[in-house]
């Protein structure tokens, strides 16, 4: 028996091995140099000089307010919108798989491409959407150049661009439910808002929970929807944490730039592990 076990267990080496190349190792390294101030050339330790930097220097510290903005309203609108989306495709409509084409075809886009779009969309001037604001005899918006409200602006953009995925992780979450429930629920006298509360809200927990994590920490992740349309810009307004990584990077402050790279890598881990573990101790058995 144990010499079978210890045959098993020589399958989980080779995964085992790359996991401690490429993530393992990379990640223990990153942690002491973000203690260093180096170059190509030469290492120096600080300690956690780094860390004070980066915590007492307002675009930084402004950057990681950004992120958690950015996280959490993406993860709230895209959740919302493509639980209603879903529902509507999933009823009995014409035309639902080219509507669930249609609804899915942003994803398939680069986020360099749709930022790029979007930024000539959003132009002051020269913008369709100002445009259209314009015909309607409303006065145009700086979508972009406005500190008030670039941020947001980017946003709605990642929903547009995000939303579709998490319409099709709904639709395979609704679709998977036993329609015994709903046959029930109808012979109760169940109407369509009592059907939804009581039978898809809960049993699409799953699809729901999966929405939660992965827009959540995409959007802490964000760098290229950010840098294709703003830069970071105006000024710090749209500066998340990826994109002041970067910059200080490319600036040569090498160990500030892996600081911030261990603070992003922090954050995930202390917000995206307990929320978690939170939202599958809610699911319906």
């Amino acid at each position: 028996m144990n010499k079978k076990k210890i045959y098993s267990n020589w399958f989980l080496v080779p995964a085992l091995l790359i996991f401690s190349i490429f993530f393992l190792l990379p990640t223990i390294i990153s942690f002491y140099f973000s203690l260093t101030v180096w170059d190509f050339n030469s290492v120096t330790f600080v300690g956690v000089d780094n860390f004070k930097t980066f915590f007492t220097t307002d675009s930084l510290v402004g950057s990681l307010k950004n992120t958690l903005v950015y996280a959490i309203l993406t993860c709230i609108l895209k959740l919302v919108l493509a639980f209603f989306v879903a529902i509507f495709l999933t009823s009995k409509i014409r035309m639902k798989n080219l509507l669930r084409s249609i609804i899915f075809f942003p994803n398939l886009i680069s986020s360099v491409a749709i930022g790029i779009t979007f930024s000539a969309l959003m132009h002051p001037s020269k913008g369709l959407f100002n445009e259209i604001l314009a015909f309607w005899g409303v006065g145009g918006i700086n979508w972009l150049g406005d500190v008030n409200i670039a941020l947001y602006s980017v946003i709605l953009t990642d929903v547009w661009k995000g939303v579709g995925v998490a319409t099709v992780i709904f639709i395979a979450g609704m679709t998977s439910i036993d329609r015994t429930y709903y046959e029930a629920a109808s012979i109760d006298g169940a109407n369509s808002w009592q059907r939804l509360k009581n039978i898809t809200l809960p049993l699409s927990r799953p699809a729901m929970n999966s929405v939660i994590i992965l827009s959540f920490i995409n959007g802490l992740r964000t760098f290229d929807l950010i840098w294709a349309m703003t830069k970071g810009g105006p000024g710090y307004a749209t500066e998340v944490l990826a994109s002041s990584v970067y910059k200080q990077y490319a600036a040569g402050f090498y160990g500030l730039s892996t600081a911030g790279n261990v603070v992003l890598f922090i954050l995930i881990a202390i917000l995206a592990f307990p929320l978690q573990k939170f939202l599958l101790s809610k699911e319906v058995d």
